[in-house]
C-alpha cells in the first residue's frame, strides 16, 4: 500500500506513481479512505464527471472552524452548480483575459526588481535562494497589487495562505490544524475591512471590482466576496512558486535542457512553462466525492465515496506523452492536466503562466549560468510539491 507521507515517496514519487498506473483502473487506497485515478484517461475523467463533485465537509466543531469553513464552502473550488456557475461568472467578468494581459507591465517591473534584489543578495552572500528571493515574493506582489492590498502587508499574505493550504495535506498535524483555524479567521477578518473600505472608496483593484460586479441581478455577498479575495491568493500563487520552483530545479539538474534555456530563453518561455508545470506537478492530488454511482476506468464509485485525480502521475502517462519521465522545455503539444481541467479549471492558470513566462527569460538573461549551489530542500508535502529553498550561485 502506498505511504503517501513517507519521506521517500515525497521525495521522488514517480517510481511508485508508474507502479500504480500499470493497475490499468483506478485503485482503492486505505489510507485516505479514497479511490486514486493514476491514469491521465481516469484522472482526466475525474476532472471532467459531472456525476463526481467537489464537496466540502465542513471542519468540527464549527464554532473553532467557523472562518476557514465559510471561507471554503463560499468559494469557487468547493462548490459544484448551479452556485459554482454563478460565482464563476461573476468573478471572471471582474477576473478576465484583458485584466490578466493588464498586469503585464506591473509583472515586468516587480520581475526587474527582484532580479536587482537578488543580484545585490548575490553580491553579498555569493548565492541567493531561488525561492525567497524571487519565485514566493513575485506571485506575491502581483496578486497583492491585483487585490490593492497595501505593500506594507504583503508579509501577512504568503504565511496565512501556507496555513490554510496545509489542510489539503494527507495527514495535516494538529499544530497545522490549529495555524490553519487562525490564518482562516486573520486572513478573513483583513479582507473584510479592505472590503468595506472600498465598497466605499472604489479604487482600480480587484476587490473593488468583485464588490461592484453584477449578472443578472446577482452579485457575490459578503462572505463569496472575501473567499474569492483568499483563492485568488492561495491558488493565484501557489501554482506559481511550486511550478517555478520545480521546473527550475530539474532544469539545472539537466546539462542538455539547460544549455537549450540559456540559447533562447524568451523564444521558448511559453512551452518551457508548461513543461515546468507538466514534469513535476506543482499539484498532485485533487479530490472528488461521487453524488450518485458512478464508473471511472471499470471501477464504480459508489455515492458519497471519494476518488482523486493524481494529476502528477497523469502527467507521466506514457499513453499520452512521448518519453514522459525526461524533461523537454520544447514539448509541443502538451496536454498535461497539471491546471486541473473541467469546471474546477485553474481560474489562475492564466496569471500563472504570464508570471513564468516573463520572468523566466529575465532571470535567465540576467543570470545565465545559474547554477544551484547545494541541494535543493524539498517541502515535506505530496499534495503541493514544490521546494522550501533552492540555493543558486551565478556560475562563470
Amino acid at each position: 500500500m502506498i505511504d503517501l507521507t513517507s519521506p521517500s515517496f515525497i521525495a521522488d514519487p514517480y517510481p511508485t506513481l508508474a507502479e500504480l498506473r500499470k493497475e490499468g483502473k483506478p485503485v482503492w487506497h486505505e489510507p485516505t479512505g479514497m479511490f486514486l485515478a493514476a491514469g491521465y484517461k481516469d484522472a482526466n475523467q475525474v476532472l471532467r464527471n459531472r456525476d463526481l463533485g467537489r464537496i466540502f465537509t465542513p471542519k468540527e466543531p464549527s464554532d473553532q472552524w467557523e472562518a476557514f469553513n465559510w471561507l471554503h464552502s463560499d468559494s469557487i473550488l468547493d462548490s459544484e452548480p448551479p452556485k459554482h456557475t454563478r460565482l464563476r461568472s461573476l468573478v471572471m467578468k471582474a477576473f478576465n483575459p484583458k485584466m490578466i494581459e493588464a498586469l503585464r507591465p506591473e509583472i515586468e517591473r516587480i520581475t526587474d526588481e527582484l532580479l536587482a534584489n537578488a543580484e545585490q543578495v548575490l553580491s553579498e552572500a555569493g548565492q541567493f535562494d531561488l525561492i525567497a528571493d524571487f519565485a514566493e515574493p513575485l506571485p506575491v506582489k502581483v496578486i497583492a497589487h491585483l487585490l490593492g492590498f497595501p505593500d506594507k502587508d504583503e508579509h501577512l499574505l504568503r504565511p496565512w495562505s501556507q496555513a490554510i493550504v496545509k489542510m489539503y495535506e494527507v495527514s495535516p498535524s494538529e499544530a497545522d490544524k490549529d495555524a490553519a483555524k487562525l490564518a482562516g479567521e486573520e486572513f478573513a477578518s483583513y479582507v473584510h475591512e479592505l472590503m468595506l473600505e472600498r465598497k466605499q472608496n472604489p479604487g482600480t483593484d480587484l476587490i473593488s471590482d468583485l464588490a461592484a460586479v453584477e449578472e443578472a441581478g446577482e452579485k457575490l455577498n459578503t462572505h463569496e466576496l472575501i473567499a474569492t479575495c483568499v483563492l485568488l491568493l492561495n491558488a493565484g500563487h501557489e501554482a506559481s512558486v511550486n511550478g517555478f520552483g520545480n521546473g527550475m530545479v530539474a532544469t539545472l539538474q539537466n546539462p542538455e535542457q539547460l544549455a537549450k534555456l540559456k540559447a533562447d530563453p524568451f523564444g521558448i518561455a511559453e512551452t518551457a512553462v508548461d513543461e515546468f508545470i507538466r514534469f513535476d506537478a506543482p499539484l498532485h492530488l485533487f479530490e472528488r466525492t461521487a453524488t450518485t454511482d458512478t464508473e471511472v476506468g471499470g471501477v464504480t464509485i459508489g455515492q458519497g465515496q471519494k476518488i482523486a485525480s493524481l494529476l502528477g502521475s497523469a502527467n507521466r502517462d506514457s499513453a499520452i506523452f512521448e518519453n514522459p519521465d525526461q524533461l523537454d522545455l520544447t514539448r509541443s503539444p502538451n496536454p498535461h492536466i497539471g491546471f486541473g481541467a473541467g469546471i474546477h479549471f485553474c481560474i489562475g492558470a492564466p496569471l500563472a503562466r504570464l508570471e513564468m513566462a516573463i520572468s523566466l527569460p529575465a532571470l535567465m538573461s540576467k543570470f545565465p549560468n545559474l547554477s544551484l549551489a547545494k541541494d535543493p530542500v524539498r517541502r515535506p508535502s505530496f499534495v503541493l510539491r514544490g521546494y522550501e529553498q533552492v540555493l543558486v550561485n551565478a556560475g562563470q
